[in-house]
């Protein structure tokens, strides 16, 4: 079975969906128009989808469909945090499966794009062939918390510089509440000046503890393109994810009958295994595959396999379910 990523694949159509007055959503499409459908969810919230994204999925057997969650990649307006909630977002992904006329999809995302795709899929689950999940995160506070603060037990170095951004006066502030309302402060401030600096160091942070072996050629100079990613992230962190605390998991039971496998690296400091493994234990039917030589990124080799592996799986497990 394949475990390498497919040839890079050419867009078949792309647009932007209109929602409300304030959002325009980027969607594109690739593979084979009859095949099966798969929705990508990416990560963050505010990382974009990329052309990598639509390798994952053989385009001779898929009907590959990606898009930009409010506020990020080639959706606009960018960095916007206003009318933007996971209810909006699952909103988007409703009306993306009726505008391109899809009945049931399966559903793919890593990190951020796992708790989104739960959180769909228990809000529609009729509309759900599968889920394929990486990074599991659930929205919980002891997960924020654990990014913010516990992360200072195994990258302390890193820690230290990411709290080390702050001004002096705000460094004392370690608390998950005090770091976390310290950048947000900055993040949506509207001066450049303020939230450029406060986006770089988030996003150096969180690029820095992804992956098992460090990463290399790390940008040094702040950038707009770092704002997304960090401003919406905490957006969504000051506001619990916008779901109930422990959801996620009491919900399963509204998506048990559907296939899944959850991939998981071992080493993941960002989302640590503890979370798949609850939701393993909570969806006994699920596949639970925990990656020994990785951390949370999605191409780190063992990973990319694991997920290759998955969709080819589901490629022909599926096949039926859709056929014309």
């Amino acid at each position: 079975m394949r475990t390498d990523l497919f040839p890079p694949i050419d867009l078949s159509r792309h647009g932007l969906l209109t929602r409300g007055t304030l959002h325009r959503i980027y969607w594109e499409e690739c593979g084979n128009p009859n095949g099966i459908p798969v929705l990508f969810l990416h990560g963050g919230p505010g990382a974009g989808a990329s052309p990598t994204h639509r390798r994952f999925f053989d385009p001779d057997a898929y009907r590959i469909i990606l898009f930009d969650q409010r506020g990020c990649g080639r959706s606009r307006p960018l960095a916007e945090i206003r009318e933007n909630s996971t209810q909006d977002l699952i909103g988007d992904i409703e009306a993306l499966r009726a505008e391109l006329g899809v009945d049931r999809w399966l559903v793919f995302g890593g990190s951020w794009g796992s708790t989104l795709a739960l959180a769909y899929g228990q809000a529609h689950p009729d509309h759900c062939l599968g889920f394929v999940l990486r990074g599991i995160f659930l929205g919980r506070k002891s997960e924020v918390a654990w990014f913010l603060t516990g992360v200072r037990e195994i990258f302390p170095d890193v820690w230290q510089d990411f709290i080390a951004a702050l001004p002096a006066t705000e460094q004392g502030a370690r608390t998950p509440e005090g770091l976390l309302a310290a950048y947000y402060r900055r993040l949506i401030d509207p001066n450049p000046a303020v939230h450029l600096p406060a986006a770089h160091a988030w996003s150096q942070f969180e690029t820095r503890i992804s992956t098992l072996l460090p990463t290399a050629d790390l940008p040094q100079e702040p950038s707009a393109a770092f704002l997304p990613i960090s401003r919406l992230e905490a957006h969504y962190f000051v506001h619990d994810v916008f779901l109930r605390e422990g959801q996620l998991l009491a919900q399963v039971g509204r998506i048990r009958r559907l296939p899944c496998t959850i991939v998981q690296g071992r080493y993941d400091v960002v989302c640590p295994a503890v979370s798949a493994y609850e939701l393993k234990q909570a969806w006994p039917e699920a596949d639970l595959v925990i990656v020994p030589d990785a951390g949370h990124a999605a191409l780190e080799p063992g990973i990319r396999a694991a997920l290759v592996r998955a969709t080819e799986r589901y490629k022909l497990d599926l096949a039926s379910l859709v056929a014309p």
